[in-house]
């Protein structure tokens, strides 16, 4: 293990531990899950804070957040954490990945400079992992979004009207087997199967363009019309996977671009997937004739809830 730097962000004993009745701090990225998070708190009458990142967190929040910080703004991020000395932190919503320089600037000012290196280098899951370390360090209890609003988790019951055909259920069992697979290469955590047919597996763009790119792969050769081809969307948290940070999470418009893209349906992981607006989730499904489906993961313990 590489020697900490002198300014490196330890336990900070001379600040009190967390209040186990103080905020929640809400660390908020892009898209809907954060505003759904800070709705349910608010809901059930729990006592927040936001601390919302600038160019990701969406307008609504950033007007109600309590602080608004740039991603890369370690100490700011920090220090406005040890003020608010919550009884737990999440880190909700999606984030960009900036570059290796800018986040070697940003850790190395907290951490030995070759540490930073070698967890940069290791790819997203790890970089997020650092961040939790980095949280964690100072004192701060770090909880899955999951564990605040288990409501907007899929149970093993989630289910549309339609259901998977044989061919389907096939698609699901490979679309498992690779992600199982391709876990320790922290690659994305979505593939589109065809039977036995692989047509796409999720990178950096993220599960929207991904569905887009296998519906131009679909389109005629004049562009002119998609063919109905069948195929399944499998998202599912990786194995071994932080459930605390960037679990997967579909929505409406994942079930809109399916559609578009030709496929039959949707699996996703119980108990560890996100659905946001449930209801309304299921509604665009039976409506545009998919299947969405919850499946146990045989990687996950008590993957059902």
């Amino acid at each position: 293990m590489q020697p900490e730097s002198e300014i490196s962000a330890g336990v900070d004993s001379s600040r009190p531990a967390p209040d186990s009745v103080g905020p929640v701090a809400i660390v908020a990225g892009s898209g809907r899950l954060p505003i759904q998070v800070v709705e349910h708190l608010e809901k059930t009458g729990q006592d927040y804070r936001v601390l919302a990142f600038r160019g990701f967190a969406a307008l609504e929040l950033r007007k109600k957040a309590h602080a608004n910080v740039d991603l890369l703004d370690l100490k700011t991020i920090l220090s406005t954490l040890d003020e608010w000395n919550p009884r737990a932190v999440s880190l909700v919503g999606a984030v960009r990945r900036p570059g290796f320089s800018a986040l070697l600037g940003a850790y190395s000012a907290l951490r030995n400079m070759q540490e930073v290196k070698e967890v940069i280098a290791r790819g997203d899951d790890q970089v997020l992992r650092g961040a939790v370390m980095l949280i964690e360090e100072r004192g701060h209890r770090v909880v899955g979004a999951h564990e605040l609003a288990p409501d907007l988790v899929a149970s093993r019951s989630l289910s549309s009207v339609l259901q998977p055909h044989d061919d389907d259920r096939q698609a699901i069992a490979v679309g498992l087997d690779l992600l199982a697979s391709l876990s320790a290469f922290d690659i994305g955590q979505g593939a589109v199967i065809a039977r036995k047919h692989v047509l796409a597996i999720e990178g950096p763009e993220g599960t929207d363009r991904m569905l887009r790119r296998v519906g131009h792969l679909r389109q005629s050769w004049l562009g002119l019309r998609r063919r109905k081809e069948g195929g399944v969307l499998i998202k599912a948290a990786k194995r071994g996977q932080d459930l605390r940070v960037d679990m997967p999470t579909i929505g409406p418009r994942t079930v809109a671009e399916a559609a578009k893209s030709g496929l039959s349906g949707i699996a996703i992981g119980a108990g560890s997937t996100f659905v946001l607006e449930q209801d309304e989730t299921l509604r665009v499904a039976d409506r545009l004739g998919l299947f969405l489906i919850a499946v146990d993961l045989p990687w996950m313990e008590r993957a059902h809830v």
